[in-house]
Parts: structure tokens; C-alpha cells; sequence
């Protein structure tokens, strides 16, 4: 059995627990609906500015880039100052500058606006695991991360017929508009009603419910040695290039597949609204799936850090040939239908990998561990659009795309296998 004791939760820890779950997941609808809008309109944007396949794998990946490195500040930021103040920060900045977006005038400022978005939506991710990781027992972590995370392909799967139908109705330009109002509302919300756990004063039955044995008061204020201490150890660096298999594929479908129907399928855009649905709602599944199962075998005795590990190498090793198979489809629906078994196992994988943050990281480095795992995976997730555009205009074709993707999944799943095996030291080794 579990050497996590059990505790009966209080009625606020639920509370807290429902409004954070329940506005995340708003949150991640909302934020990948805006990821996800450039590549709705990529075929449009690039016939109405004159912008060739490569600029705008160019343009999708200066998002990543940005998102990547703005990580690292973030989760150091959110470690010590809290995510009250930098989630609902960068909640504000992204939906401003999504809106922004519909009122770019050339490449040049467009390239500034996905500046922007990807520095606004860096705490996201991060920051929800972190509320997760404070106001939820080691038991019960991976079912509301699976919750708030489905909600980012749920969002990316209702995007293509919503967008698709607001572009079609008042252009590229108010689709953009009209998407960042959500997310400021949200933003509100979120500052005016969520708190951090530590301004929060707790009884000792909520503290024994939330960290069973262990205490979190002795625990130190992370500082910027100890920090910068975390990229010496070998568990970093493999779980930066793991998550980068994992994020290389979503990023890959998530940026092109639109275009992929269009240009393999001679899919209309919008048919296309319609069938890119199906992708990104088994996505969700295989998030909401991965949770369950976790929980499940930590539940019965499997080591948290063993159970997430085994699902990440069982995922993306089932999402890299699904990946192979995607070429051979020959119909647009069908081919939907076979990047959807590919996003489905990469998510149930990339769930885990937040899992194993939680698990592998100790009290106090949560946001930073994740935050600069999130950085390494995309900077190698950035080089996806920008290979795939590139090898568009020159093949006209995306066989070789999906192979190299295949190739990358694969890696990544050999790195959690041979590279990341020992749990974080609290405090890390610091000279």
C-alpha cells in the first residue's frame, strides 16, 4: 500500500480546490484556443499578407521561442512571489496581446504580437501545476492535473468549427479581436478570488491532508544559486529532452495539421474546422485517462515517480507509430482520425510528465522544476513548425515532417528510460 497517510479533506480545502480546477480549465480552453488560432487561419493570413510557408513556420515557432524562454524567470517567479499575482498577470497579457493581434498591419509587428502571447501564456501551465501541487494531496494530483490539462486539447479541439466560423463571418482580424475578451475576464476573477496556500493559515488536519508527514514550514525560500544549481543535475537535463518529444508532436499538429488536410487531403477550410475536432478531444481523453491511471497505481503501491515514468515511455512509444502510420491514410477523415491516436497517446504521456514534476521535484521548487523542463521541451518543440515549413516548400510534402517527428517522440521516450532516474535534492548542490 501507499506510504501516504491518509486525512480527511475540510470543506475549504474543496472549495478551493473546485475554483482553482474550475477556472484553470476555463483558462486552458481559453489559452489554447488562442495557440491554436494562427494555425486556423494560416492559409488565409499567408495569402492575404503575401507570407511564403517558411515565414510563417517562422512566425508559428517565434511563439514557442518566446513561451520557451520567458520559463525560466517564470518559474523562479512563481516559486517565490506566488501564482495569484504572475498566473493572473500573464492571463491579462496574453488575452491583450491576442486581441492585439487582429490589428497587425505587416510581418514585422506580427512577429512582435507572438512575442507577446508566448510571454503572456508562459505561467500557465507552470502555475497550474503548482496550485495543484499546493491544494491537493499526493494522492489525488494526477486526476485534477488530467482535469486542467484535457482542458488545452478540449480548447484546441472546439477552436477549428468556432474560429473557423467567427474568420469566415468578420475575417482573420476580428477573429483574433474577439477571442482575447475571455481571457481578460478571467484574469479578474482569478486575482480577485484565488490565494496562495502560503497566505492561506491552515489547520493541522488540512496541512496532514495536503503533505501527509512531511512539512513544508521548514522548507527553504528557493534562491537564485540553488536555482541555477537545478541545470547540473542529469535528472534536468533528461526530463527537459523527454517533455521536448512530447511537446515537439503536439506543437507539430497543433501548428500545421489544419494545412496538412488541406494540402495532403484537398480538404476545404471548412471541413477542415470540423475534422480537426476529432484530434484534439482524443487528446483530451488520453489527459483525462492518464490522471485516472496514475492515481490508480499510486494508489495501490507503484512509486509516483515509477508510475509516471512508465506511462510517459508507453505513450509517446504508441504516439511516434501512430505518427508513421498518419501518410498512409488516404481521406481527410481518416487521416484526422489517425493524428487523433497519435495526440491521443502523446497526451496521455504529457499529462505524466506534469506529474513527475510534482513527484520528482521537492516542496518549494515545483514551478521552477516544471518551468524549466517546459523551456528545454520547447525549445526543441520550436524547431517543428520551422521544419515543417521549410520542407513544405521544398517537397511540397509533409512524409518526410512526420517521420522526423516520429524520430523525436521516439528519443524522448529513451531519455525517461535510460537518463531520468533520481528524484530532486532539497536543496540542490550548490559550489
Amino acid at each position: 500500500m501507499s506510504s501516504h497517510p491518509r486525512s480527511h479533506k475540510s470543506a475549504r480545502i474543496a472549495r478551493v480546490q473546485l475554483f482553482a480546477v474550475s477556472l484553470l480549465s476555463l483558462a486552458g480552453i481559453v489559452n489554447y484556443m488562442d495557440r491554436g488560432s494562427l494555425a486556423i487561419a494560416n492559409t488565409t493570413i499567408r495569402a492575404n499578407l503575401g507570407i511564403s510557408a517558411t515565414r510563417m513556420g517562422v512566425l508559428l515557432s517565434i511563439f514557442s521561442l518566446s513561451y520557451a524562454v520567458s520559463q525560466l524567470p517564470v518559474g523562479l517567479l512563481l516559486d517565490r512571489v506566488g501564482e495569484r499575482i504572475v498566473l493572473g498577470a500573464g492571463m491579462f497579457l496574453w488575452s491583450a496581446t491576442q486581441a492585439a493581434t487582429g490589428l497587425i498591419g505587416n510581418f514585422a509587428n506580427f512577429v512582435a504580437v507572438r512575442i507577446g502571447l508566448g510571454l503572456g501564456e508562459a505561467p500557465y501551465v507552470v502555475g497550474s501545476v503548482k496550485t495543484i501541487n499546493d491544494w491537493f494531496s499526493v494522492r489525488d494530483r494526477a486526476t485534477p492535473t488530467g482535469i486542467f490539462d484535457s482542458s488545452t486539447a478540449f480548447g484546441q479541439a472546439i477552436a477549428p468549427p468556432i474560429l473557423t466560423a467567427i474568420m469566415l463571418a468578420f475575417g482573420w482580424r476580428g477573429m483574433f479581436i474577439s477571442i482575447g475578451i475571455p481571457g481578460l475576464v478571467l484574469s479578474v476573477l482569478w486575482f480577485a478570488f484565488y490565494r496562495d496556500r502560503k497566505s492561506v493559515p491552515l489547520t493541522a488536519q488540512e496541512e496532514t491532508y495536503l503533505d501527509g508527514t512531511a512539512s513544508r514550514a521548514g522548507a527553504p525560500r528557493l534562491s537564485l544559486a540553488q536555482w541555477c544549481a537545478l541545470f547540473r543535475l542529469r535528472t534536468m537535463w533528461g526530463m527537459m529532452l523527454g517533455f521536448g518529444g512530447v511537446n515537439y508532436t503536439a506543437w507539430l499538429y497543433m501548428s500545421w495539421m489544419p494545412n496538412y488536410l488541406e494540402a495532403a487531403h484537398h480538404v476545404s477550410v471548412r471541413a477542415t474546422g470540423m475534422l480537426a475536432v476529432i484530434p484534439f478531444f482524443l487528446g483530451g481523453v488520453g489527459m483525462i485517462l492518464s490522471g485516472l491511471a496514475a492515481d490508480l497505481l499510486v494508489r495501490h503501491g507503484v512509486a509516483p515517480i515509477r508510475a509516471h515514468r512508465s506511462i510517459l515511455v508507453f505513450g509517446m512509444t504508441c504516439s511516434a507509430l501512430s505518427t508513421l502510420l498518419v501518410p498512409w491514410f488516404s481521406s481527410g477523415a481518416t487521416a484526422a482520425l489517425g493524428i487523433g491516436m497519435a495526440l491521443f497517446f502523446i497526451y496521455f504521456a504529457g499529462n505524466s510528465g506534469w506529474g513527475l514534476v510534482q513527484s520528482i521535484a521537492p516542496p518549494g521548487m515545483v514551478a521552477s522544476v516544471g518551468a524549466i523542463q517546459n523551456f528545454g521541451s520547447f525549445v526543441c518543440a520550436s524547431a517543428g513548425p520551422i521544419v515543417a515549413g521549410w520542407l513544405l516548400d521544398r517537397t511540397h510534402s509533409f512524409h518526410l515532417t512526420l517521420i522526423i517527428c516520429c524520430l523525436v517522440t521516439l528519443l524522448g521516450a529513451l531519455s525517461y528510460v535510460f537518463i531520468v532516474k533520481n528524484p530532486i535534492p532539497s536543496p540542490p548542490p550548490v559550489d
